[in-house]
C-alpha cells in the first residue's frame, strides 16, 4: 500500500456530492484526534477529485481519443486484474476496473516523522485505517508544509510521492495514470499489493500490513510471469529480487545498529555524531555491494543520495521489515496462498508483539 491515509472519507467508484462526503468525514472525525479539520478537508476534496475523474475502463477503451498504446495497457490491466482473483485468491470486486488521469506523477505524498534519536515513528489515528505511521496528502505543498512543522519540532522527516493508495476495500480503487505505464512486472506487483490490503489488514500495525502485501506481490508477480512464459522477465525479476534483498539487509542492519546507539551510553550530542558516522558507513558499504555483487548497477543510487535520517529508515522498515518472516510462513504452507491467507488472518487477530513472536516460530 503506497498510502491508506489520504483517501479516507471519499468515494472512489462513482461521482459523489460534496454534502454526502462531508457528512462521512464529519462522522469519521468525531472518533479521531490529533488532526485538525484542514487535514480532513484536503482528504475529502482530494478523494472527490479522484472519484470525479474516474470512468469505467470499457468506456476508455471505446473512446476515440484513446491511443492504441493506452488501449493495450488497459487491456493488460484487465488481464492482471482477472489473474489476481482467479489465480491468487485476491478480492474480485470493482477495484482496478476504472481509470483516472490525474495529470500529475503522484496521487498522494506521504509524510513520515521520527524523533532524531529513535526509530519509533510518529503515528496518527485515522478512521478506517486505524493508527498509521505516516500521513498522506493529495497536495505536495500541503505535505511539505506539514513536514516543515514536524521538522521545526525537532523531528526527522521524509516526504515521498506515491503512485497509489488503498481504501481497504471500502470503495473501488481505480487504475491511475501514475502507474498505468509502468513495466509489466511492476504494474502487476502494484495491483497485487493493493488488493492484498483488502484481504487482510491489522489496524495499528503498518509494518505487518505492508510486509504482508509485499510478500503477496512478490509471490504473485512470479506466478504471473511464469503463467505467461516470460522467462527473460523472470531472470530479470530474480536479479531484481536479489538486489532488493541485499538492499533490505543492508538498510535494516544499519537501522538496528542505530537503534543500539540510541539506547546505549553517551550524551545526545555524542549519539548524533555516531548517527551520522553510521549512515556514512552504510553509504560506503552500499558502494561495495554495488561494485562487488551488482556489477555496478545503480538502481538504488537515488535512495542513497537523499538526506537519510530516521524517518527514511522507518519508511523502509514498514515495507520490508517482516517480509522474510512472512515469506517463510508462505513457504511453510508449500506456497498455497489460501492457506497462507488463513494463517495471516489469524496473526492479524493478535497484538503486534504477539504477532512477531508467532512469526519467529515459523520454520525456516
Amino acid at each position: 500500500m503506497r498510502d491508506v491515509t489520504a483517501g479516507i472519507g471519499g468515494l472512489a467508484l462513482k461521482r459523489v456530492s460534496l454534502p454526502v462526503v462531508a457528512v462521512m468525514v464529519a462522522v469519521a472525525m468525531a472518533g479521531c484526534s490529533g488532526l485538525g479539520p484542514g487535514y480532513y478537508w484536503q482528504a475529502m476534496s482530494g478523494q472527490i477529485e479522484v472519484a470525479n475523474r474516474t470512468q469505467p475502463i470499457e468506456e476508455v477503451l471505446e473512446a476515440p481519443e484513446t491511443t492504441p498504446a493506452m488501449r493495450e495497457r488497459l487491456k493488460l490491466v484487465g488481464e492482471i486484474r482477472a489473474f489476481a482473483s482467479r489465480e491468487l485468491g485476491l478480492p474480485d470486486n470493482e477495484s482496478y476496473r476504472r481509470y483516472a488521469d490525474l495529470g500529475r506523477a503522484s496521487v498522494v505524498w506521504n509524510v513520515f516523522a521520527t524523533p532524531p534519536l529513535s526509530m519509533q515513528p510518529k503515528t496518527w489515528c485515522l478512521p478506517v485505517a486505524g493508527c498509521v505511521g505516516y500521513l498522506g496528502f493529495f497536495s505536495e505543498a500541503d505535505a511539505r508544509a506539514r513536514a516543515a512543522e514536524l521538522k521545526a519540532e525537532g523531528m526527522d522527516v521524509l516526504v515521498g510521492g506515491v503512485p497509489a493508495y488503498s481504501t481497504l476495500g471500502w470503495f473501488a480503487d481505480p487504475v491511475l495514470n501514475t502507474f498505468v505505464n509502468w513495466p509489466e512486472p511492476d504494474l502487476a506487483r502494484l495491483i497485487f499489493h493493493e488488493l492484498a490490503h483488502q484481504l487482510v489488514y491489522a489496524k495499528g500495525d503498518t509494518e505487518f500490513n505492508e510486509s504482508f502485501a509485499v510478500t503477496v506481490e512478490q509471490a504473485g508477480v512470479r506466478r504471473w510471469l511464469t503463467a505467461h512464459g516470460k522467462q527473460s522477465a523472470i531472470v530479470q525479476l530474480e536479479r531484481s529480487e536479489r538486489m532488493s534483498g541485499d538492499f533490505a539487509a543492508l538498510v535494516l542492519k544499519h537501522r538496528d545498529a542505530l537503534m543500539a546507539i540510541y539506547v546505549g551510553a553517551g550524551s545526545d550530542a555524542e549519539k548524533l555524531v555516531r548517527k551520522q558516522a553510521q549512515i556514512a558507513a552504510m553509504r560506503a558499504e552500499y558502494e561495495d555491494i554495488k561494485r562487488d555483487r551488482w556489477g555496478g548497477a545503480t538502481g538504488y543510487d537515488r535512495w542513497f543520495a537523499q538526506d537519510i535520517n530516521n524517518a527514511t529508515f522507518a519508511s523502509v522498515g514498514f515495507y520490508l521489515g517482516l517480509v522474510p518472516d512472512l515469506t517463510a510462513l508462505l513457504n511453510a504452507q508449500d506456497g498455497d496462498l489460501p492457506r497462507f491467507y488463513a494463517k495471516v488472518r489469524e496473526l492479524a487477530k493478535l497484538a503486534p508483539a504477539e504477532r512477531r513472536v508467532a512469526l519467529t516460530a515459523v520454520p525456516r
